[in-house]
């Protein structure tokens, strides 16, 4: 079984996947995969150098995110030609891990599910959602400006228009034990029915 987890920006789609894990489902976290294996290839650092300039690479010779996410979500064409210079290497690495145990029980963790159309890699897709208040606030408490959260935001299809494409929605607004007790509760049902 593949499951697809995807969510509004700070509706806590990281928690989620860490309780679908706690309970047996092999996690591949998307955004992870990217920090720690794309942006890790020469081709792809020297790509990024070209695009963004010399302050795409860090002294120590990893990926300035902050600098490149400042270009990408302020500039479509920039954010696509990311995405299309990432995706790829991504999807890659996807296959590689659901070969390696394709009888396992999986969730993968895809925060452009819907907007790059990826439905058919999975059995069922679950959308984590939560209030646009709660979601701006999340993301003030880690340090970000709301502007900046308002604009990566924005970038996404909207969280109504997600859950409304989703199997199944999580409601991530009240305590962590509510969230812990729907995944549960998923993960039975889903037991049950598999």
């Amino acid at each position: 079984m593949i499951l697809g987890l995807t969510g509004g920006f700070g509706c806590g789609k990281s928690t989620a996947a860490r309780l679908f894990e706690r309970l047996g489902f092999r996690y591949l976290d998307s955004d992870a995969l990217v920090r720690e294996h794309v942006y890790a290839r020469p081709d792809i650092l020297a790509a990024l150098r070209a695009r963004f300039g010399p302050d795409a690479i860090l002294p120590d010779g990893t990926v300035n995110r902050v600098h490149i996410g400042a270009i990408v979500f302020g500039d479509d064409t920039e954010r696509l030609w990311l995405e299309d210079l990432t995706h790829p290497q991504l999807f890659a690495i996807w296959r590689e891990r659901l070969d390696s145990d394709p009888d396992g029980r999986w969730l993968i963790e895809v925060p452009l599910l819907f907007e790059k159309h990826l439905e058919n890699w999975f059995d069922f897709t679950i959308c984590v959602a939560c209030s646009p208040a709660q979601q701006l606030a999340r993301l003030e408490q880690r340090g970000m400006e709301r502007a900046l959260a308002e604009r990566r935001i924005s970038k996404q299809l909207p969280l109504g228009r997600k859950t409304e494409l989703s199997h199944y929605v999580l409601l991530n607004d009240g305590s962590a034990e509510f969230l812990e007790q729907q995944v549960a509760h998923l993960v039975r049902s889903l037991s049950v029915n598999a």
